[in-house]
């Protein structure tokens, strides 16, 4: 029997190959072949909200292709990623290719070593519908959400601002942080810390606790000196001295939140550098003597199951490495959050044998990091807890309790694994630190050698990092897992939020465009809303409710809100919205301040006096983390291997690279269109690059079709014959290209201007 397996990432295909043999031949679609159209709404509401799906633009030659192999072959298997995403594509991919019931199977395997994936290829089963449901009820939802809001914005307020589901409230928990840190008033505090002395000499300090065993705090320097005045010549005696063992278990093994969390904390990740190197690592690669095969399980999982034989596994390699004391004697089980989805287990090694030393000469800097973070991680939540001993001493001096305290590691268990686990020193008792106090007596008086007052003030909250803000996420509900990263690239990309060094900040279209949101889609914006709306993609994936009642119950409200939005946003003072951003620049010839405006490059600064004065400088892009910042292009993919392309930065310009770096090394130039077509081919006109940088214009059909043309196409057509347009600034005339046609009229001084400065 020949078989044709259908998988997304061509990377992953020659691993797969590999583990099947003969018989088999494994191809890729490259993602998604069919999608809502971007050009129109692309749902019928009137046909039950029937989406509108089109094969991809430049994905015909790959579905010709797919069709040709799959009517060579006797059986189809549909092995795309194992969740709701990979479910959709396999759906799109056999409604495409036109494959009958009988000749097509979905398999899946969330992790890509010989064994797991043998298992799943036996395991077929048809497509789970539920599944693919819950995927188009997200996408139909967001592009309603999209194209009906984003026009009433363009309309009545201005052009740029858009909204998105889940996009429009990450935006308001980092405008509302914002906020609260506007609006903070720090209140004043005191801390006092006494140096005192045991009969043996050894010094050791204790802090201000409270009054007559009642904890109390000092507010202000006249408290605090009353407790100095009373304290200072009045013996200090340790009042009773408490001894405890205590025990810390371990963190259970990764999900994808807990994973983009620590890897932004421990290893400077940002959400989608994380994501690019789990999926690298769970795609698989050459480990030279030990064949090709993933490092770990699929990585989009927001449960924390680990299956019994692979705990088994786990506990042979703790047993042998670390000894009996060092596995517990009950297993580590953890439970998932109710609104977990279970399909997947926690984030783990495929193969907890294969140790991070062994693979590092095989691995990237960031794969050796990202490995060893999930491979500690797994090996420390089976193992057993870390006991430490803790001593508390309460001290009293007129009246006053002052506390010391110190703990030590009796038994390190999980430490063993996890000797940075900065969780340890968070669970530390008040007034602890760690290491012994010296050996203290009840009733025994201590010296007083120093009082040391400090004045404090109360912090406004922290500023969101990627970090914090995906445990909000995961905390309220918001999206799931596999949105994380692209949710906030996508915040970022459309500058509703700047990012600088870890930190997120809202930017001035962010905070207008939340403000627009709350006042006139409330729904929209609502934290709790937007949970319930996971919960029902949740249920509609596990088959508890339909598409059609999740997204009618939806649309009604939400198109009364529309109607009501209209008569809102009449009533919005444009002008005030609309003054442009000031920045901390100055015009070099006229002192004004400069203001911020959008280019067909970027942003720039721009002198408010314009056209009486041109002057512009550039703004600077933020550095994060020493990279430069990248921007992921959401719609183009390498046609190479699929993934994500970036948008990045040389010394020659911008341009698109893929995210598979270094294993592909595939580049694109970016096409600026100008609107017009080519009068001989009618393709588009694109921006061209040519000597010493200079510009010019010609089809994108080119070597075939060699037309080309110094002056400026326009996207009007000839009001004589409907022929090509073209701008001539040298002359200052906008001519007709059709020279039987004659058709020209001159430019304005000020227009040439403009278009020079171009």
């Amino acid at each position: 029997m020949n078989v044709l397996v259908i998988i997304e990432s061509p990377h992953k295909a020659p691993v797969i190959k590999n583990f099947l043999g003969k018989g088999y031949k494994v191809v890729s679609s490259v993602g998604h072949v069919r999608d809502l159209p971007k050009s129109k709404f692309g749902v019928d509401i009137e046909n039950d909200f029937e989406p509108q799906y089109i094969n991809i633009r430049g994905r015909g030659e790959l579905i010709n292709s797919l069709k040709k192999e799959a009517k060579a072959a006797d059986l189809v298997l549909l092995a795309t990623d194992p969740d709701r995403e990979g479910e959709a594509i396999s759906w799109h991919l056999k409604n495409a290719l036109n494959l009958p019931d009988e000749k097509v199977k979905r398999v899946t395997f969330n992790t890509l070593i010989k064994s797991v994936v043998k298992d799943g290829i036996k395991n077929p089963r048809q497509i789970d519908m539920n599944l693919v449901d819950s995927q188009q009820a997200r996408r139909v939802l967001d592009r309603i959400v999209g194209y009906k809001i984003s026009p009433l914005f363009w309309k009545n307020i201005r052009s740029g601002l858009s909204a998105g589901r889940v996009q429009s409230v990450a935006t308001r928990l980092i405008v509302e942080r914002e906020k609260e840190i506007r609006s903070f008033i720090p209140s004043e505090y005191w801390n006092l810390t006494a140096a005192l002395e045991n009969l043996k000499t050894e010094g050791f300090n204790a802090k201000f606790y409270g009054k007559n065993g009642k904890k109390v705090e000092l507010k202000t320097k006249d408290e605090t000196d009353e407790v100095i005045s009373s304290v200072k010549n009045s013996p200090f005696k340790v009042n009773s001295i408490t001894k405890a063992l205590k025990h810390k278990k371990p963190a259970p093994p990764y999900n994808t939140s807990s994973l983009q969390q620590d890897a932004n904390r421990k290893l400077g990740f940002q959400s989608q550098r994380t994501m690019k190197v789990a999926q690298e690592l769970y795609e698989g690669m050459s480990l030279g003597t030990m064949g090709t095969q993933g490092l770990i399980t699929y990585m989009r999982t927001d449960s924390l199951r680990v299956a019994d034989d692979i705990r088994a596994v786990a506990k042979d390699l703790i047993l042998e490495k670390y000894g009996e004391n060092y596995y517990p004697e009950t297993p580590n089980i953890y439970k998932s959050k109710a609104s977990s989805q279970d399909a997947h287990e926690a984030i783990r090694p495929a193969d907890v044998n294969i140790t991070p030393d062994m693979v590092k000469a095989k691995l990237s800097a960031d794969q050796f990091k990202l490995y060893k973070l999930i491979w500690d991680r797994f090996v420390a939540s089976q193992m057993a807890s870390a006991q430490y001993d803790t001593v508390t001493a309460d001290i009293v001096s007129a009246g006053y309790n002052f506390r010391a305290g110190g703990y030590t590691i009796k038994f390190p268990g999980y430490l063993a694994v996890m000797r940075d686990d900065s969780s340890f020193d968070e669970q530390s008792e008040d007034g602890m630190s760690k290491g012994k106090l010296p050996e203290l007596k009840e009733g025994e008086t201590l010296k007083l050698n120093e009082l040391k007052p400090e004045q404090k003030f109360t912090q406004p909250p922290s500023r969101y990092t990627e970090a914090s803000l995906v445990k909000v996420f995961e905390e309220l509900g918001i999206a799931r897992p596999s949105t994380y990263a692209q949710t906030i690239s996508t915040i970022i990309a459309r500058g509703y939020v700047k990012r600088e060094a870890k930190t997120l900040y809202p930017t001035e279209l962010g905070e207008l465009t939340t403000e627009m949101m709350i006042k006139t889609f409330p729904d929209i914006v609502d934290y709790d809303f937007t949970a319930k709306m996971e919960e029902d993609l949740d249920k509609i994936a596990e088959g508890e409710e339909s598409y059609l009642n999740v997204v009618r119950s939806f649309y009604g409200p939400f198109e009364k809100s529309l109607k009501e939005a209209e008569k809102t946003l009449g009533t919005i003072d444009k002008e005030a919205l609309n003054k442009p951003e000031e920045t901390d620049l100055t015009c070099d010839n006229c002192g004004a301040t400069m203001v911020v405006k959008n280019g067909r490059y970027g942003k720039f600064a721009a002198c408010p006096n314009y056209p009486k004065c041109k002057s512009i400088k550039p703004l600077n892009d933020p550095e994060k983390d020493g990279e430069k910042a990248e921007t992921v292009i959401a719609d183009e993919k390498c046609e190479l291997c699929g993934k994500d392309m970036v948008l990045k930065s040389s010394r020659y310009g911008k341009f698109y690279a893929c995210t598979g770096y270094p294993e592909c090394k595939n580049t694109r130039a970016i096409v600026r269109d100008t609107g017009a077509k080519c009068p001989e081919c009618g393709k588009r006109l694109i921006v061209k690059q040519g000597k010493a940088r200079s510009t010019f214009y010609s089809c994108e059909g080119y070597p075939e079709c060699k037309f080309s043309t110094w002056d400026r196409p326009m996207p009007e057509k000839c009001p004589n014959c409907g022929g090509l347009l073209l701008k001539s600034v040298k002359k200052k005339q906008i001519y007709c290209h059709n020279t039987e046609c004659g058709y020209n009229t001159p430019m304005t001084d000020e227009a040439a201007n403009g278009e020079n400065s171009k």
